[in-house]
């Protein structure tokens, strides 16, 4: 089968297409004929030796992915051959830009049945990371304030429609070139982050819940979180730098680092098929063409999301 891997930590020219042997699934586990797999600035990472996670080389990027069973190993229960799925895989393990993946069964849920199977696997990872982010780590409630630093990237505009769906009132920080996306999924106040200072936009009336999405300076951070009321909460994405607190007014902070849930992502499928919660897809490029893509991305040019279909 033809996969794109690399065998070393390295820049974008470590990756290679290259024909690898189909693997099997062992107990508990299924294979897929990939239809697409979601890039990650997270796989750049790993690619580059960045981020602390013990893949084992050579390696296979592209943890979110969708597919069609097509194989079943020993004891799996939930998952017949033929069931088309999205999953958030295992992200030491072997991802999907490649023709099959094994994924443990855990993994995996049923896909959403009002979006072509390739467009599944722009879901789970991000949708998942919005969600832990306002309602675990943020404990976001209904009638609170949300102020979503970074709202145009894709885990942004999740967090905006799911925390109005749970009645929340969003403000959010957007550039003028995702306007009108932040405002389509529905938050109620946005500034234009380019133009006009934050505080002084939001200073007038403190938020519950501060999410950070974007890689802002550490004391810009650190002064936000005046924004926040007492017993507020900060909540961010940027791991490579230390969440803010204020334990003087009990203002607590949390670093979010994306888990599986597969009984949360099977609720994000039911809110895509409800027509709840709309899944962004920006571009959709070859396998072969990944290589490319991590090149792109080094460059800061890559925008949204891009899915990486197999031939």
């Amino acid at each position: 089968m033809k996969a794109v891997l690399f065998h070393e930590v390295g820049g974008p020219e470590v990756l290679r297409y290259e024909e690898i042997e189909r693997p099997e699934p062992a107990a508990g586990q299924v294979r897929l004929r990939v239809a697409a797999s979601a890039f990650s600035p997270a796989d750049a990472g790993m690619r580059a030796g960045f981020l602390p996670i013990p893949v084992e080389l050579p390696h296979v990027p592209g943890y979110d992915v969708s597919g069609t069973v097509d194989a079943l190993g020993e004891g799996v229960e939930d998952l017949a051959v033929g069931d088309q799925v999205v999953g958030f895989l295992p992200m030491e393990r072997d991802g999907g830009a490649a023709e099959y993946v094994i994924a443990p069964e855990e993994a995996l849920v049923q896909a959403p049945r009002t979006l072509p199977l390739t467009d599944g696997a722009a879901l789970p990872s991000v949708a998942l990371t919005a969600w832990q982010a306002l309602f675990d780590d943020g404990r976001l409630e209904a009638g609170q304030r949300l102020l979503v630093v970074g709202a145009g990237g894709v885990v942004g505009k999740y967090a905006v429609q799911l925390a109005k769906r749970a009645g929340a009132h969003v403000v959010a920080t957007a550039s003028p070139h995702s306007v009108d996306a932040v405002r389509s999924a529905g938050a109620d106040q946005i500034v234009d982050h380019t133009t006009v200072d934050l505080l002084d936009a939001v200073d007038q009336q403190q938020v519950d819940v501060l999410l950070n999405l974007a890689p802002i300076d550490p004391e810009r951070f650190a002064a936000l979180v005046a924004l926040v009321r007492d017993g507020g909460a900060v909540v961010s994405t940027t791991a490579f730098m230390t969440t803010p607190s204020d334990e003087n007014r009990g203002v607590r902070a949390a670093t979010v680092f994306v888990l599986p849930n597969r009984e949360r992502l099977t609720e994000l499928v039911s809110l895509v098929d409800d027509g709840e919660l709309t899944v962004e897809v920006t571009r959709r490029i070859p396998l072969s063409e990944l290589p490319a893509l991590h090149a792109e991305a080094a460059t800061g040019a890559v925008r949204g999301k891009v899915l990486v279909v197999p031939a």
